[in-house]
């Protein structure tokens, strides 16, 4: 039985609203609820964390700006693997496929949704006292099966999530920043008396706030995932860009005098949910909301990272660096079953022994070594292939900036402050070469393997593959 004979293209279903929901909604997820605290322990000081959060949303819409312009010039879906598989070959493309697919998605998967699970729980553990640690990630683990389980049904349903769970948390936010307005106006200005005492200034601290400011923008380069099935990409994809950042990081400044207006930076940093804290002072007996709003932010942005997560996966496979069944869709969905269920089984797996602040950290390092690699392929292609058709352009100082931030991003942390994990993070990357030699470059596929795929195929009802609808063209 020939499973493989037909192949089908991923609609064009997603406008402008839904490309604008897939990165705000994305990028407003658990960061602004569980990082804040982090980025003012790591700097020291109030007024040095608001810079940071500046420079983070700064470094978003750069980087973003320089990838709306690689995603007009190589129209197909996949993120960073696309890029490198383009610019630079099937090597580096794996390397990075292989650490996206096996670190980079299922920490941040893993990450939102633990952050869903704490403000999920916390109404029901009152008092100051912090929830077992088994409860909130038997949560975290129903949150990632429900989401599965929506990405897998409709592509439209997920969707629909996407734009009004953007909208529930748009009003959360709302709320914050009015509140913190009010606080203000009552005059409860200490914490920026002398907003720049006890800043930080080593490579270490900067490197690590960054590192968790940034993971609040993480998102901004979502639409790239799934250039394939957005409307006119050569428009609503950089308009999208330029709509969703700016607002977001507006928000997310406004939201972090709001919660150092109403806490000391002390209460602040000691705070395990940071909203809900902000809540009990500004809101009094009505707190409990806040919890409930930073839970629907974070299954928000859960579900726009599994949306463009998933993509990833089959767009690998597609290539055949990833085995077949990661490139098929469900025969009536039209949704790339097996690459979702493949990357919901990782997420599970990291969430096991995994706590926020280390997955992001982790998350944060591997993720900005292929960013700066993707950057610099469109540096390459700015100096070497200036004759392509580009319908949107930046200037090349916009992605030579933001490479110089991603060297940083890698290098400051690691110098200043050394640590083992950041090389067996190293050392995994570099394992994927021990699988891309004899299993993609010489195709040393074992017969078994097609067996296996043939039965998933069956028992998934997936047996179309997904192709482009984009020609392929090769930029190397």
């Amino acid at each position: 039985m020939d499973v493989k004979a037909e192949k089908l293209q991923l609609k064009r279903e997603l406008g402008l609203v839904s490309a604008v929901s897939l990165i705000a909604g994305t990028m407003i997820g658990s960061g602004i609820f569980m990082s804040p605290q982090f980025v003012l322990h790591h700097i020291g000081s109030p007024g040095a964390s608001l810079v940071v959060w500046a420079m983070c949303g700064l470094v978003a819409m750069l980087g973003a700006l320089s990838y709306a312009e690689l995603g007009t010039v190589i129209k197909e879906s996949g993120g960073e693997f696309m890029y490198i598989l383009r610019i630079y070959g099937g090597a580096p493309a794996f390397l990075a496929a292989f650490t996206f697919m096996l670190v980079v998605k299922p920490c941040g998967m893993a990450a939102i949704a633990l952050s869903f699970a704490e403000y999920a729980v916390a109404p029901f553990y009152a008092g100051g006292c912090p929830p077992p640690q088994q409860v909130v990630k038997c949560v975290a683990v129903a949150c990632i099966l429900v989401v599965c389980t929506a990405n897998i049904l409709n592509v439209r349903l997920a969707m629909s999530i996407q734009v009004v769970f953007m909208v529930a948390k748009l009003v959360a936010l709302v709320v914050i920043v009015i509140g913190g307005m009010v606080v203000l106006a009552q005059g409860s200005t200490g914490s920026f008396h002398n907003a720049f005492a006890d800043t930080r200034l080593g490579l270490n601290p900067i490197g690590m706030s960054l590192y968790q400011g940034l993971w609040s923008f993480a998102g901004w380069y979502n639409l790239n995932y799934v250039t394939e099935e957005l409307k006119q990409p050569e428009v609503n994809l950089p308009r999208a860009v330029m709509i969703a950042i700016p607002m977001v990081t507006l928000l997310y400044l406004l939201v972090n005098v709001s919660y150092l207006a109403a806490m000391t930076p002390r209460e602040l940093m000691s705070s395990t949910a940071v909203a809900v804290t902000w809540g009990n002072k500004v809101l009094g007996s009505w707190g409990w909301i806040m919890s409930i709003a930073a839970a629907l932010s974070a299954f928000g942005s859960l579900n726009g990272t599994f949306f463009s997560g998933g993509r990833v996966c089959f767009v690998a496979a597609r290539e055949g660096h990833m085995p077949d069944i990661l490139a098929m869709a469900h025969v009536q969905r039209l949704t790339p079953s097996p690459a979702l269920i493949f990357t919901t089984t990782l997420a599970l797996v990291v969430l096991i022994p995994g706590d926020f602040q280390s997955i992001v950290n982790f998350f944060s390092f591997t993720a900005w070594f292929f960013y700066g690699i993707t950057v610099s392929g469109l540096i390459y292609l700015k100096i070497k292939k200036p004759e392509l058709h580009r319908p949107y352009k930046v200037p090349i100082v916009l992605p030579i900036l933001v490479l110089i931030a991603a060297i940083f991003l890698v290098l400051a942390p690691i110098i200043d402050d050394p640590q083992i994990e950041y090389l067996y993070v190293t050392l995994f990357i570099l394992s994927g070469a021990l699988i891309y030699v004899p299993f993609v470059h010489f195709k040393l596929c074992p017969g078994a393997l097609d067996k296996v795929t043939v039965f998933l195929q069956l028992f998934l009802e997936s047996p179309f593959h997904i192709e482009s609808d984009e020609k392929k063209p090769s930029h190397a």
